[in-house]
């Protein structure tokens, strides 16, 4: 028998639908954190690193926590070093968002968001939204069935108007 290659609509096809289909990711505090856990909650996806010029928004990060979590609102972290600002382990990762930003979002365990070895999350982004971090800080806001709302570049403070419109509006 003799297997023949997938082509790009096959693979597409292959590929789940949103988010919530079966992602999870390696909690920097162990185990691991499934998206499905958060179905039926807007998830906000932030590609993040620690030593970045961008690292004050971790301040914003905790703030949309702190007034949205009540309503639903899930901030997700994942530290990145693709861009070569991370620290070197999970745990001082955690460390020094715990001392420097009071952070109390879940976060994943450092992990990688572009190119062949990027996680699957990221690899579904570019293949059905084209979309993939072009630096640290890159934001990604999914609605509750896992669908990609809106995406925002490193520059977008998580808690502009244009992020925290789209956020509003996915909350009962």
């Amino acid at each position: 028998m003799r297997l023949l290659p997938l082509g790009p609509s096959l693979l597409l096809a292959l590929l789940p639908a949103a988010a919530f289909a079966g992602f999870s990711f390696p909690s920097i505090d162990g185990g691991t954190i499934d998206l499905d856990d958060f179905r039926g909650r807007p998830v906000l996806v932030v590609n993040t690193a620690s030593l970045c010029g961008f690292a004050p928004q971790f301040d914003d990060l905790q703030t949309l926590h702190e007034e949205y979590a009540d309503r639903g609102l899930v901030v997700l972290a994942v530290p990145s070093d693709d861009f070569r600002q991370e620290l070197a382990s999970g745990e001082q990762v955690k460390e020094f968002c715990a001392v420097n930003f009071d952070l109390t979002i879940p976060m994943t365990d450092i992990t990688r968001v572009m190119g062949d070895q990027a996680h699957p999350f990221y690899k579904w982004l570019l293949d059905t939204e084209g979309f993939a971090p072009g630096w640290n800080f890159n934001k990604v806001l999914l609605d509750g069935e896992g669908d990609v709302v809106a995406t925002w570049g490193s520059v977008m403070r998580p808690t502009a108007q244009p992020i925290t419109r789209k956020i509003e509006a996915l909350l009962p």
